[in-house]
Parts: C-alpha cells; sequence; structure tokens
C-alpha cells in the first residue's frame, strides 16, 4: 500500500488540471478474511488528491481458483468482481 500511496501522489503531480486517472483492480482473500484492497487503493488517490468520478463494478469471469473450489464444500463466497475507479485529479487540493 505504500508503493501505491507513492504512485498516486505522483500520479497527481504529473497530470493536468481535471486530468483523468483510471485503475483497475479486484480486492484479495487472506487467511479466510477479505482485504478491501480495492477500496484501500482508491481511498490512497481520495487522500493524494484526486475527486472519485466513477466506480465500476466488473463481474469477473474464468477465475484462477474456480477450478480449484468447484464442487468442494467452502465457508466463504468466492470474489468474483474487480473494481474500476475513474479519478480526477482535483482543481482546489493541494497534494499530502
Amino acid at each position: 500500500m505504500q508503493e501505491l500511496e507513492q504512485v498516486a501522489k505522483e500520479s497527481y503531480k504529473v497530470l493536468k488540471k481535471q486530468g483523468i486517472c483510471a485503475f483497475m483492480i479486484g480486492d484479495i482473500r487472506k487467511k479466510g478474511y477479505v482485504l478491501p484492497l480495492g477500496m484501500n487503493s482508491m481511498q490512497k488517490f481520495v487522500d493524494a488528491g484526486f475527486k472519485l468520478k466513477e466506480i465500476v463494478i466488473k463481474e469477473q469471469h474464468n477465475c484462477r481458483s474456480t477450478d480449484y473450489w468447484e464442487g468442494k464444500e467452502r465457508k466463504f463466497l468466492m470474489l468474483a468482481h474487480e473494481y474500476i475507479f475513474i479519478l480526477e485529479k482535483a482543481d482546489d487540493h493541494n497534494p499530502i
């Protein structure tokens, strides 16, 4: 997350005013619990000064782990989505 924070700050620095930044990312599961990587990543960009314009939730098909879990008893839902965050460089914010 620290490296992503640096990417967010640098992106804010190099984009022109009202420039658009977009990225796609999915959540992950660690030791049986969901780590909201998507939302945490988006927040780094907002903290750097971007304004969130849109969140697109994309259904994930053909996940690598689907075949592994097919037919097995599991106590969790498959993470079957990714986020596309569309952000704009704000005119009225100083980057962190």
